[in-house]
């Protein structure tokens, strides 16, 4: 009658189950069993389901009666080159022909969907981890101990607690405005969420539009699929918009309406999204004289200009640019599987008395260099191919006459001068005049100058 019971329940279960005696041998069981069990000579339960050595006095007091159950969850089984899963129960069956029931449950789903959670729980536990080491390793990278460097790290670390705070990001090209931006949102409660980044001058306008707004299918000649814009992708996190300044009188109004009303419109679409995200911006350029000349709207920079960090340049550092030199040492010898082991006293002076008009990048691209052909434990003056003028040089005698220079008139004659020479190439101007190509471009842009 029991095994009539059993089978009819093993049957609608589509389980396996065995009738063990109490001395563990099995007396009754179904084909479903015979898969299961390991083909033995012996008929005890622990050599035919070797899961259960070692179980052996549990199956005892369970046969006594004094434990009611018993199970063993998720055990692993290998057939045919596919995984399943199954959980043992062992439970008391309170007669001499089945003293112990063992019954074989087909978890396999239930399994994988376990493993799937487990999963996604420790990726959600290596990201934390990791936007925690970010944040650690963000936070000690403005690297520095001059005054100029002291105050910025104050301000941000105030801003940093507060992450709906517009930031505007001042400086001259090369200063570090990028990593000021990652710093800000790494050390904010944002930082699990996301940081998107776009140079407003690396695309075109054409172009720049459906970046930041996205677009639906058909909105354009070639639009076959929607695709989200980086205001989207930015949403709960931090935007930052490099070279604000290049920005498109258009886009401009457009960026000042998502700012006051945080909505906006796919490109093709008349449904709003909406959208909440801190909003970081960065320039090299003088926004006051792009509004005085109508080339930025006034109400945009009046939105953006809520907090402004003026980034220091690198000849204003002082003995900061040897920590900064150091720090991009060794993170080369790791890159270059080198052990250089700093710089001679001849290289610091160099170092120190260069005028960097390049700033941080210029810094990093000369180290990099030397580390590529300096074959000593330590860098050498020649190796660090420093170009220009040196802060205690003057280029040429300056005689000032009594009614004194206009300074600007004296720049864009010098600009004009060094254009003229190098017959319109603006990288051999720029490097007459000890400047960056970017810097030189700013400047010719800031007076109005083609060549």
């Amino acid at each position: 009658m029991e095994e009539a019971i059993l089978n009819r329940i093993s049957t609608h279960l589509n389980a396996a189950y065995a009738c063990v005696s109490a001395e563990r041998r099995v007396l009754q069981h179904n084909r479903l069993f015979d898969r299961l069990a390991d083909k033995k000579s012996t008929n005890f339960i622990e050599d035919l389901i070797p899961e259960l050595v070692g179980l052996e006095d549990i199956l005892t007091e369970i046969a006594t009666g004094r434990r009611n159950a018993y199970v063993l969850k998720y055990i692993q089984r290998q057939k045919a080159d596919k995984t399943f899963y199954y959980n043992f129960h062992l439970v008391h069956g309170a007669s001499p022909s089945c003293a112990v029931i063992f019954w074989a449950e087909d978890v396999t789903e239930q399994a994988l969907e376990r493993q799937e959670l487990i999963q996604k729980k420790n990726e959600i536990l290596l990201l934390q981890q990791l936007a925690a080491s970010r944040s650690s390793i963000f936070s000690s990278s403005i690297l520095g101990n001059s005054e100029p460097i002291r105050r910025l790290r104050e301000m941000v670390q105030k801003i940093s607690r507060i992450s709906s705070t517009t930031v505007l990001l001042q400086g001259e090209s090369g200063t570090g405005k990028n990593l000021v931006a990652k710093v800000l949102h790494y050390n904010s409660a944002q930082a699990h969420y996301p940081f998107v980044e776009i140079n407003c001058a690396a695309i075109p306008e054409s172009l720049l539009e459906a970046e930041l707004f996205g677009y639906e299918k058909g909105a354009f000649t070639n639009a076959v699929t929607a695709r989200a814009g980086l205001l989207e992708e930015a949403h709960q996190g931090t935007l930052f918009l490099d070279e604000i300044g290049e920005l498109p009188l258009k886009l401009q109004a457009k960026l000042l309406s998502v700012l006051e009303s945080k909505t906006f419109r796919r490109l093709g679409s008349n449904k709003p999204k909406e959208v909440d995200f801190r909003l970081i911006a960065a320039t090299n350029r003088n926004l006051p004289d792009l509004v005085r000349k109508g080339e930025f709207r006034e109400d945009l920079f009046y939105r953006l200009n809520v907090v402004t960090l003026h980034l220091p340049p690198l000849r204003e550092m002082g003995k900061d640019v040897l920590i900064i030199a150091d720090h991009f040492r060794q993170v080369f010898n790791l890159e270059f599987k080198k052990n250089i082991k700093g710089f001679s006293e001849e290289a610091q002076k160099a170092l120190l008395q260069y005028h960097w008009p390049g700033n941080v990048r210029e810094l990093s691209n000369c180290v990099e260099r030397a580390m590529i052909f300096a074959d000593g434990p330590l860098i050498k003056p020649d190796e660090l191919l420093l170009q220009g003028v040196s802060k205690e040089e003057t280029v040429f005698p300056v005689n000032f006459p009594e009614k004194g220079l206009n300074l600007q008139e004296l720049e864009i004659k010098l600009i004009n001068a060094a254009l003229e020479k190098a017959k319109g190439n603006k990288t051999e101007a720029a490097r007459l005049l000890g400047l960056t190509r970017d810097t030189l471009r700013y400047r010719m842009e800031k007076y109005g100058l083609k060549f």
